[in-house]
């Protein structure tokens, strides 16, 4: 491996530790899953990121999905750049999120009414609160192996039964809140049915992430989101997408688009900003009238559609509706998946859409990861491996053996096949079984 001068980020980690916890404002930017020392990021330009050493990354995790068009899109900058002569926040009504929400209201068939908020965090927790608010009902059903950010509900792990309710899953979470939640194993439908039998009476939504793609890419069989809203139905319990990963993403409707599927709720993040803070959750009228000022269900925030982020938002759908450029995503990102699975025996790429996650495991295992349980044993440390094998090579995937890479429609044929030679050139250093 190439040693990289990484002196200005190892100093500015030195730096960092003193004054934020763990050195980072996000967990996984401490490299803590994978080692050694963070880059610290100076500039980024299409497929390209720039250390504050100088070194250059082509970029798969395209901070972690939102960038479908590349880092600093021309046609987005130049909105961005002229938003800016008119202000950057008003904490008042304006017409650039009317005008984001007409499109998505009219794009997105089960969106009638939506409501702009900061983060896909943020969308996730006002969703749950207008899901128990129109039901009457206080508990949530999530499936293990899928993140909703980091609400506190959100944030626990499966009882040791299905009778017991779940737990916490870091710390400064109550028992009590971890209690609002049911959690049950992903590609299940029998546990799932059991859930609801013992609890169906309390649980106001079931929330999954269409696509889980936060914890690995685990993609489910194809009965299992029209079985999830088949108990939902039955019980009376409300469906809700969170999309933050999935929307824009896989199709401009979303995974809703892609199954025919109406969730009653769904949740956005950052793609609907153009990579800008931003989030949003919406869907049918009568349950988005719950939220203030037109119903009970109180959640406001001052920065909540910023003029800044929604001109970058509406630039970005627009172009992602006149380009349709998901036909070309996912094909480009099945080929470079067969491409990096002949250059590198021993690891299997899963995919969908323009998402792709490497797993050590040989594929004439011919087995798909769906659960957790099926990470292959040593993922962690080969992905590590891998990782610091390809910073060197001038190439950054997500710094965690359980995190997606994402392609974008900036990653020309030079990119891709410089990160094909990369694993071919790991096969050579760190054989992991013989070529076929």
């Amino acid at each position: 491996m190439i040693e990289l001068n990484t002196k200005k980020s190892e100093a500015f980690m030195e730096r960092a530790r003193k004054v934020a916890p763990g050195g980072v404002h996000s967990p996984v930017r401490g490299f803590r899953g994978v080692g050694g020392t963070p880059r610290f990021i100076a500039s980024a330009k299409g497929a390209q990121l720039t250390d504050v050493d100088g070194n250059s990354y082509i970029d798969y995790c395209m901070s972690w999905g939102p960038l479908l068009f590349g880092h600093q899109d021309p046609e987005i900058a130049e909105v961005v750049r002229e938003a800016l002569t008119r202000g950057w926040s008003y904490g008042a009504a304006e017409p650039l999120s009317l005008e984001l929400a007409e499109f998505m209201t009219h794009e997105i068939a089960c969106l009638e009414k939506v409501r702009f908020v900061n983060s896909g965090t943020e969308a996730v927790m006002s969703a749950l609160r207008v899901a128990r608010a129109a039901t009457g009902r206080p508990k949530i059903l999530k499936f293990e192996g899928c993140y909703h950010g980091h609400v506190d509900s959100m944030l626990v792990k499966a009882g040791s039964g299905l009778a017991e309710m779940a737990s916490p899953d870091s710390a400064g979470v109550s028992a009590s809140v971890a209690a609002e939640t049911i959690v049950v194993p992903l590609n299940d439908p029998q546990a799932l049915e059991a859930a609801f039998e013992l609890h169906g009476k309390e649980i106001a939504a079931i929330i999954v992430e269409p696509i889980p793609a936060n914890n690995g890419l685990l993609l489910q069989n194809a009965d299992f989101l029209p079985s999830l809203f088949r108990v939902a139905k039955k019980y009376g319990s409300l469906v809700i997408f969170d999309e933050v990963i999935t929307g824009f993403r896989v199709a401009l409707g979303g995974m809703a688009e892609r199954t025919g599927l109406t969730p009653d709720l769904v949740t956005y993040g950052k793609i609907i900003g153009g990579g800008f803070p931003v989030g949003a959750y919406g869907g049918r009228a009568e349950l988005m009238d719950q939220v203030a000022p037109a119903g009970p269900v109180y959640q406001a925030g001052t920065l909540s559609a910023n003029p800044i982020a929604m001109s970058a938002g509406l630039a970005m759908l627009k172009k992602i509706k006149r380009e349709n450029p998901y036909p070309v995503l996912e094909s480009r990102t099945r080929e470079l998946a067969a491409s990096l699975e002949k250059a590198l025996p021993g690891v299997q790429i899963q995919t969908d859409a323009s998402l792709f996650w490497p797993i050590f495991a040989p594929l004439s295992s011919k087995k798909k990861v769906r659960t957790p349980a099926d990470f292959p044993e040593g993922q962690k440390e080969q992905y590590s491996k891998l990782f610091h094998f390809l910073l060197s090579k001038g190439i950054y995937l997500p710094p965690s053996g359980y995190e997606v890479s994402f392609l974008s429609t900036a990653h020309d044929t030079a990119s891709i096949q410089a990160l094909v030679r990369g694993f071919e050139e790991f096969h050579q250093a760190h054989p992991l079984q013989k070529a076929p």
